[in-house]
């Protein structure tokens, strides 16, 4: 039991001891006689120009970042930017719908409107199938524009 736990010791040592080392690194800066520059992990052998050792402390290379708030508040104004947005998009589509359905209502083309004579001789305007799907369409297409207008303002 003793030799094991000695071995354990011995063997958490040397692991301490290795994760020291591969936390420095060692890259070679090689500049040619042309001026070109290339880096590597390992000294070359009979390179003709010059070499310089870099070492490197991954642990020096830290960024500092915005404390919580101040992150907290980027996102709080950015989440209100958008839901700004969506809720102009959604009063667009509003209008957009509704100006559709007027325009549909007030200007019936010649095939919307068909005339319905009497024996008498008069006639009477009679909307046709197709515009009356077309009317109830831009209808719903205006009730799902304030519906979705909703939402976007509930979301801000």
């Amino acid at each position: 039991m003793m030799k094991m736990l000695a071995l354990l010791a011995i063997a958490a040592a040397i692991a301490v001891a290795a994760s020291g080392d591969a936390l420095a690194q060692t890259l070679y800066k090689l500049i040619d006689k042309n001026g070109k520059v290339t880096y590597t992990e390992s000294p070359p052998k009979n390179f003709e120009g010059k070499v310089i050792r870099m070492d490197i402390d991954p642990n020096a290379n830290s960024a500092t970042l915005p404390k919580g708030s101040a992150l907290r508040e980027e996102g709080a104004a950015a989440k209100n930017a958008i839901a700004d947005d969506a809720v102009r998009g959604a009063r667009q589509r509003l209008e957009n719908a509704k100006k559709a359905l007027t325009d549909a209502r007030d200007n019936p083309g010649e095939a919307d409107i068909q005339r319905i004579g009497n024996k008498g001789g008069g006639t009477r305007p009679q909307p046709s199938e197709d515009y009356q799907r077309r009317l109830e369409m831009l209808e719903k297409n205006v009730k799902d524009a304030e519906e979705d207008l909703q939402k976007a303002q509930r979301g801000r």
